[in-house]
């Protein structure tokens, strides 16, 4: 029986109407995957976002020798070295008053967990998220996502709320110029919230750069008034910094470049470099007082010593190497690229972004779905957004340790792409 043939048979589908990439992949070094038979792709979409570092890095490698030699698992109330620094070096990271940590493994499980513990908190219910947020696929996390995967699974739990995305590409509220309005729009929002609400907000969580909803950078501004709207109804601000932490938009965190501080931020993807770990980071007040009412978060794998080695190694690279730097410098070059490349193709109509997390636009989905199969024949795996109303969305994503020649090769392959695009 045939690989594929295995996959039909044995495999359950787990991404909606998507199919599988047709591809066997073997190994996988730096900005590239290899194949089975050989093809190299380069890697703009950093494996699920997450390999900030590229694939195979000798330092994680290393690190992941070591440890799993050394110490890999533990009962869950036990704690080792490589745990607790990693706690203070993100705290360290991080403005005041954010200093307490707790360690899992994905960003729906960090988000589960700060949720979990703004309601404990608060001691109310209600959750408030974007109507294109995509937050996971665990309960909470699910209930506070929009951008997809809502439809047949029965009823949300109750308390949940959409607001709309101030979305300048598409703007609802708009100034006298045409120009998106997101101060009214913002206003117009939590208006309908205290409409439905029984009087029970408890957090608003949100991404500061939406990913899954088509690579959206909220408008400077926007977070610090998000911010006065929780405060004036006593809920915490949440953000989701899964894919936008840790250097990735050339800031340590994307929340910087607006000057507000969260109440509980959340870390995934880029933390473990492509390994399973995530991070819950809250203030002392908040962690008192959710342990004064019995918070309860105890699973299989958190405060591993395995993954938490490799989130110190993470960090030790992104310090020492200037990762955010690069970030920021890589992804000017990119940027003007993708710039250049939509001053010549038709079929693209925006590009945006921050650092390397760039979203290229294109008119339709079923042009993305085009391009996108000319890339991977090309030699270059990017992925594609492709929600109502949202057209083709690349999420351009490449490795912080990629150099120009490779930005280079991609952009080469997706003008290549772009030029045989249906128009």
């Amino acid at each position: 029986m045939t690989f594929w043939e295995d996959v039909d048979r044995h495999l359950v589908r787990y991404s909606g109407a998507g199919s599988f990439t047709p591809e066997i992949i073997a190994r996988a070094e730096g900005s590239y995957v290899w194949t089975e038979s050989g093809r190299r792709i380069l890697d703009f979409t950093s494996g699920q976002m997450s390999a900030i570092l590229g694939h195979a890095h000798p330092e994680i490698v290393a690190t992941v020798r070591h440890q799993s030699a050394t110490l890999d698992h533990l009962f869950s109330g036990m704690l080792s070295r490589p745990v607790v620094d990693l706690a203070r070096r993100l705290a360290e990271s991080l403005p005041e008053p954010l200093a307490k940590v707790l360690l899992l493994t994905t960003g729906a499980e960090s988000n589960e967990a700060a949720i979990r513990m703004a309601k404990l908190v608060t001691g109310k219910h209600e959750i408030v998220s974007f109507a294109r947020s995509w937050h996971g696929m665990t309960q909470a996390a699910a209930n506070a996502t929009y951008s997809h995967g809502r439809k047949g699974y029965g009823p949300a739990a109750p308390g949940n709320f959409a607001i709309p995305v101030p979305n300048p590409h598409r703007p609802d509220f708009v100034d006298a110029d045409g120009e998106l309005d997101w101060r009214r729009q913002l206003d117009f929002s939590f208006e309908l919230i205290d409409a439905q609400s029984v009087g029970s907000l408890a957090a608003c969580i949100v991404e500061p750069i939406l990913s899954s909803g088509g690579v959206l950078d909220l408008p400077p501004g926007y977070l610090a008034a998000l911010q006065g709207k929780c405060r004036e109804r006593g809920m915490l601000l949440i953000l989701d910094e899964a894919q936008t932490g840790l250097c990735r938009t050339g800031t340590w965190y994307a929340f910087e470049r607006d000057g507000v501080v969260p109440d509980i931020l959340t870390l995934s993807k880029t933390l473990g470099a492509g390994l399973p770990l995530a991070a819950v980071i809250t203030s002392a007040e908040i962690e008192q007082a959710a342990h004064d009412r019995g918070f309860l978060f105890f699973t299989t794998h958190v405060s591993d010593p395995l993954v938490a080695a490799v989130g110190n190694t993470v960090l030790d690279v992104l310090e020492r190497d200037k990762l955010d730097l690069r970030a920021a410098e890589l992804g000017r070059h990119l940027r003007d690229g993708l710039d250049e490349l939509a001053g010549r193709h038709d079929v693209v109509t925006d590009v945006r972004g921050r650092g390397l997390l760039v979203g290229l636009e294109l008119v339709s989905d079923s042009v993305g779905a085009a391009v996108t199969r000319r890339c991977l024949e090309l030699g270059l795996h990017m992925n594609v957004v492709q929600l109502p109303g949202m057209v083709g969305v690349f999420r351009i994503a490449p490795p912080l340790t990629a150099d120009r020649a490779e930005i280079d090769e991609g952009l080469s392959i997706l003008d290549e792409a772009l030029g045989s695009a249906p128009s």
